[in-house]
C-alpha cells in the first residue's frame, strides 16, 4: 500500500470510534456503521461515513477493529499441557500439575514458551496484554526477568504489563517485601490469589499496605469457586475503602458470584463500584474447571455476573487467562475465540450492545492504556480487518484470514509452528 490510502466500506462498531467529527446516521441493529477510513503515513487522518467519492480498498462491509487488549493471561505457565497434563480436569490436580511442572523450569525454558504466546498473541492481533507471572519459589524471581527481557524485545509491537502471582498466604511470610519491591522496581503490579481462610483479612490488608507504600496497582485472582461462602471480593472491596486506596484494582474469576443469593450479589456489587474495582471475567478456563465432577454433566458455566456488573456501572472486561496448562488445555492466545465465546457463554447477543468494548476499548482503559482499544482520528493505524459482515459472520467462523494493520501497514504475521517447542516439552533435541 502507497503512504496515503483509503480503507472503504467497513464496519465498525459505532462505540469504538473516536474523534471523528462525522454523523453516522445510519447503523445496522448490531451499531455498525458503514465507513471509510483514510490512513496516511503510520496515522488513521478521516473516519468518514462511507460514499462513493473516495477510491480505496474495498472492504465489501467487512469488519475493522481495533487490535485487541488480553489483560489476563499466564505466559509462563503456557503450553506445557503435553508435558503436564490434567487428566482429572479439576482445579486441585491443575494447581498440583503446574507446581509439579516447574522442575523443568528454567530461562531458557520459559523464555521459549513466554515468546511462544507473545508470538500467537500478536498473530492474532493483540496489541497489549497482562500476565500473571508466579513468583512463589524460583529463584531471583526467574519469570519476572524474563518478561522484563521479552518487554524490551516486543516493545515495537506489545505492550506486556505484568503482575506478580502468590496465594495471599505469602504476603505474611519475610518474603513479601522483597516480592513487593521486586514488582515495583520492575514497573509491575501487585497481585495474587485470594481465598477464603483465617487470615484473608489481615493477608489483604498486608498487600494494600505493600502496594500503597510502593505507588503499587493491584490485580488479584479472586473467588475463583463455586462456594456460595466466598466472598473474597467483597473483602477487597471494603479494605480498598477503608485505607483509601487510590491506585488501580482489576479482580479477576469472581465466579462464587454467580451462585450467591440476591442479597449478597447486590451488597458486594455496590461495595465494588464504591471501591472503583475493575473486574476480568475468563469464560474459558472457568468454563472448563467450574463444576468438574467425574462422570457427571457440569451444569453452571463458571462465569461471573458479567452483565449485573456492567449495568452498575462497573468496568467489565473479558480476557484469555491460560493457555494450554492444566488449568486450561486448549486455546492459542487469539482475543476474538475468547470474545466469541464469552458472547455464548455469558449470552451477550441479542442485542450485542457495546460488549465488542469488553476486549478492546474498556481494558485498555483498566490497565491505563486508553490510547489503545479505540478506532480515533490522529490514532496510530493499528487495526483488524476481518471478512466477516457482521457480529452472526465474524464470530461463525474462526477468521484465520483476517488481516492485521500495525502501524499503518499490513503485516504478515504468521503463528508459530509447535515443533518450536517440541525440545522444551517433549524432551526431543
Amino acid at each position: 500500500m502507497n503512504n496515503k490510502y483509503w480503507l472503504k466500506n467497513a464496519h465498525i462498531p459505532l462505540d469504538l470510534i473516536e474523534n471523528s467529527t462525522m454523523k453516522f446516521e445510519q447503523k445496522t441493529r448490531e451499531n455498525l456503521v458503514l465507513c471509510d477510513i483514510e490512513i496516511e503515513g503510520e496515522k488513521i487522518k478521516q473516519i468518514i461515513p462511507a460514499n462513493d467519492n473516495t477510491q480505496g480498498k474495498d472492504l465489501k462491509k467487512g469488519i475493522v477493529l481495533p487490535c485487541f487488549i488480553d489483560i489476563h493471561t499466564h505466559l509462563d505457565k503456557g503450553h506445557i499441557y503435553q508435558r503436564s497434563p490434567n487428566l482429572k480436569g479439576d482445579f486441585a490436580t491443575a494447581l498440583k500439575m503446574a507446581r509439579n511442572d516447574a522442575k523443568f523450569w528454567n530461562p531458557e525454558e520459559v523464555y521459549q514458551r513466554m515468546n511462544f504466546g507473545l508470538k500467537c498473541s500478536y498473530a492474532h492481533g493483540a496489541i497489549a496484554l497482562r500476565t500473571h507471572l508466579d513468583c512463589y519459589s524460583y529463584d531471583s524471581f526467574m519469570s519476572v526477568e524474563i518478561w522484563k527481557q521479552l518487554q524490551k524485545e516486543w516493545q515495537n509491537k506489545l505492550t506486556i504489563q505484568a503482575v506478580s502471582l502468590v496465594s495471599l498466604d505469602y504476603f505474611l511470610t519475610p518474603d513479601a517485601e522483597k516480592l513487593a519491591d521486586t514488582m515495583a522496581e520492575n514497573e509491575g503490579n501487585l497481585g495474587g490469589v485470594a481465598y477464603m481462610n483465617k487470615d484473608i483479612d489481615k493477608q489483604i490488608e498486608t498487600v494494600f499496605k505493600l502496594a500503597i507504600e510502593r505507588n503499587l496497582d493491584l490485580d488479584f485472582h479472586t473467588d475463583e469457586n463455586n462456594e456460595i461462602d466466598s466472598i473474597c471480593l467483597q473483602k477487597i472491596a471494603k479494605t480498598a475503602i477503608k485505607m483509601n486506596y487510590q491506585g488501580n484494582i482489576i479482580c479477576g474469576h469472581c465466579c462464587s458470584l454467580a451462585v450467591q443469593p440476591p442479597e449478597v450479589v447486590k451488597k458486594t456489587i455496590e461495595l465494588v463500584k464504591q471501591a472503583n474495582i475493575s473486574i476480568v471475567s475468563l469464560p474459558m478456563c472457568n468454563l472448563y474447571l467450574q463444576d468438574r465432577q467425574e462422570e457427571t454433566t457440569p451444569f453452571w458455566r463458571g462465569v461471573t455476573r458479567a452483565k449485573e456488573l456492567k449495568n452498575a456501572g462497573i468496568k467489565v472486561a473479558f480476557a484469555s487467562d491460560n493457555c494450554r496448562d492444566p488449568f486450561f488445555g486448549f486455546g492459542d492466545h487469539d482475543m476474538l475465540e475468547v470474545f466469541n465465546q464469552s458472547v455464548r457463554i455469558a449470552h451477550l447477543d441479542t442485542p450485542y450492545g457495546d460488549w465488542i468494548t469488553s476486549v478492546t476499548k474498556t481494558p485498555a482503559k483498566m490497565i491505563k492504556l486508553p490510547h489503545l482499544g479505540t478506532i480515533s482520528v490522529g490514532s496510530t493505524a493499528d487495526l483488524i480487518v476481518f471478512k466477516g459482515r457482521y457480529f452472526s459472520e465474524l464470530l461463525s467462523r474462526n477468521q484465520c484470514d483476517r488481516t492485521l494493520i500495525r502501524n499503518g501497514k499490513i503485516v504478515d504475521a504468521q503463528l508459530p509452528d509447535y515443533e518450536e517447542l517440541d525440545k522444551f516439552i517433549n524432551g526431543e533435541k
